[in-house]
């Protein structure tokens, strides 16, 4: 069916409003308006382009809501659907971290934090349930998975040779099939050239302008949307112990905040870069670097998923009938597995306790906990959080709301 401008706008529109609750949710509100509100996708061709956009680096909901405009109205339509997805979500970012730059400080803000901060660690582990439930099928599935928690937990091995090793040790035990797949299309070089020379631009100018916070920000950001595999909780940690550890750009504690925030929007949660780069531009630079930061890091982040959907939507039949792309996909996800534990450990370590460092144990990485710096306030907000998600079955923003809400109304009050 032929489907006019306006009306993939204002649909596109709707769906990046409501993206809330990370990409199962957004999967899910996509599915309900592209295949089953309209006829504009049948379930296979849904199903299809959901498993290869979980193949490529990057929000795999953004990529499927830009594939869904390509296949309904071409370039255009994927540039629609893929910017509406993420504006919405962007502006509330934006708006959001410039509000904490100048008022972080203020008490009923960080009481605020503090009881986001322990709803997204039971978050980040109902996350982990749902995807285990799908991935962890086979024992090769749950070998990978407790591979990539130890080879980031005790090791501290970088994320992208993790995610590689998968790919190849599922790609090896594939099983291949008799049934023959569809022929290739041929490679679009000059859509490639185009979006690989429109991504780089900004990062020559700095180059020659000799911008070195900015270039360093734009070259890091592009780097990690290359390597974002299994979506932003997979990519965390490797994220945070660059920016904080390497960069020095932001502290532990900010970077909380920042995926704190990223849960309460609309959105793809890799946003959380876009609030990472407005903080560390504001403390280098004012608002303006503020505002030229998040600008750099928002066209770093989502221009290749452009990119990605452009150059290899033509190539979706004929790639999801080869087995051992299929087998690489399923162990990635598995390892994915091991890589959002590894987050859950770390993120909850600091939630309810005040002070941890990072230590050294026969050569292992350890995390050195001060047992005195125990927070009561964060354990009884975490568990109240566990209680509503996994009880209740309550929406996540609800359950942001009532944990800032109550972490006001307690630190005020005692």
């Amino acid at each position: 069916m032929k489907v006019t401008f306006p009306e993939l706008t204002k649909t596109a529109f709707r769906v990046g409003v409501l993206s809330f609750g990370g990409p199962a949710a957004q999967i899910a509100l996509m599915h309900k308006e592209f295949v089953e509100d309209r006829p504009w996708l049948t379930e296979d061709q849904y199903l299809r382009a959901l498993s290869f956009c979980m193949l490529l680096p990057g929000p795999e909901a953004m990529q499927l809501a830009t594939y869904t405009g390509w296949r309904l109205r071409g370039i255009v339509g994927g540039l629609i659907t893929g910017g509406l997805f993420v504006l919405p979500g962007a502006l509330v970012i934006l708006a959001l971290a410039l509000a904490y730059v100048h008022f972080g400080d203020v008490t009923w803000v960080q009481a605020a934090f503090l009881g986001i901060k322990a709803a997204v660690a039971v978050i980040v582990l109902h996350a982990l349930k749902n995807i285990a439930k799908k991935a962890l099928r086979t024992r090769l599935s749950w070998v990978l998975a407790c591979a990539g928690f130890v080879a980031l937990f005790f090791f501290n091995l970088p994320f992208p040779m993790v995610i590689a090793v998968a790919a190849l040790i599922g790609a090896l035990s594939a099983q291949c099939s008799d049934i023959k797949a569809p022929p290739l299309p041929r490679f679009s070089f000059k859509i490639a050239l185009i979006g690989i020379t429109l991504w780089a631009l900004p990062l020559v100018v700095l180059w020659i302008s000799n911008a070195d916070f900015f270039l360093d920000v734009g070259l890091f950001f592009s780097k990690l949307a290359v390597v974002t595999f299994g979506g932003a909780y997979a990519v965390l940690s490797y994220m945070t112990q660059s920016i904080v550890g390497d960069f020095g750009w932001i502290t532990t504690q900010q970077m909380m905040d920042a995926l704190g925030l990223a849960e309460t929007t609309p959105g793809p949660l890799i946003l959380v870069t876009e609030f990472v780069a407005t903080v560390a531009g504001a403390q280098f630079y004012g608002t303006w670097g503020a505002l030229a930061a998040a600008l750099l890091t928002l066209w770093v982040t989502f221009v290749p998923c452009f990119i990605w959907i452009f150059v290899g939507a033509p190539f979706i039949d004929a790639l999801t009938h080869r087995p051992r792309l299929a087998a690489a996909l399923a162990a990635v996800t598995a390892t994915v597995v091991g890589v959002i534990a590894n987050l859950s450990v770390w993120f909850a370590a600091h939630v309810i306790f005040e002070t941890i460092e990072p230590t050294q144990w026969f050569g292992l990485q350890m995390l050195q906990i001060e047992w005195d710096s125990l927070n009561l306030t964060a354990v009884c907000l975490t568990a109240l959080a566990a209680v509503l998600t996994f009880w209740r079955k309550m929406d996540i923003l609800w359950v942001l709301l009532i944990c800032a809400g109550l972490g006001i109304f307690v630190t005020s009050v005692f």
